[in-house]
C-alpha cells in the first residue's frame, strides 16, 4: 500500500508526468470545468457533494507532492478579495503573493495546453480557484 498523501491514480499518474511549467486547476463547485479547460487535460470530478471536498483540502495534499511556483486566482469584479485566497497563502509557504486575473482572463489561462490537470471539488464559496504552477524541486 502506499504511503504517500494522494491515493487516487488519475492524479497520481498525472502528477507523475507533470514537469517546470505545468499547470493544475483546482476548482470550486461552480467552474465551468469542461468548457474552461483545454481538451487534452486530464478532468477529475471529486465532487463528491456540496463541501466536499473543499478546494483547500485538495490544495493541502497537491501541495505535499510539487513544487508550486505560482499561485493564480480569480478575482470578483470591483476588486472584493474572497477570504479564501489567505488560506491559500497559509497553504502553499511556498508562494508569496497570488496573481490576480480577471474572471476571463483565468477561463482563458485555464484553456492553455500546459495545464494538464484539472481537479473538480464540492467547494461552494465563490472565486474558490486556483490555477498552481509546477516549480523545481
Amino acid at each position: 500500500m502506499l504511503k504517500v498523501p494522494c491515493l487516487h491514480t488519475g492524479i497520481l499518474s498525472t502528477l507523475s508526468k507533470c514537469g517546470h511549467g505545468d499547470k493544475i486547476l483546482i476548482a470550486d463547485g461552480n467552474y465551468p470545468l469542461h468548457s474552461n479547460t483545454n481538451d487534452n487535460v486530464e478532468r477529475v470530478y471529486l465532487n463528491l457533494t456540496t463541501g466536499l471536498p473543499l478546494v483547500t483540502d485538495v490544495l493541502k495534499v497537491i501541495d505535499q507532492m510539487i513544487a508550486v511556483e505560482k499561485l493564480e486566482v480569480m478575482v470578483p469584479e470591483g476588486g472584493t478579495r474572497p477570504e479564501i485566497f489567505e488560506e491559500f497563502n497559509a497553504i502553499v509557504s511556498s508562494v508569496e503573493t497570488l496573481d490576480e486575473l480577471g474572471r476571463y482572463e483565468f477561463y482563458e489561462a485555464c484553456k492553455a495546453e500546459n495545464v494538464k490537470l484539472a481537479i473538480a471539488t464540492g467547494e461552494d464559496r465563490i472565486y474558490a480557484n486556483v490555477l498552481l504552477t509546477v516549480g523545481v524541486v
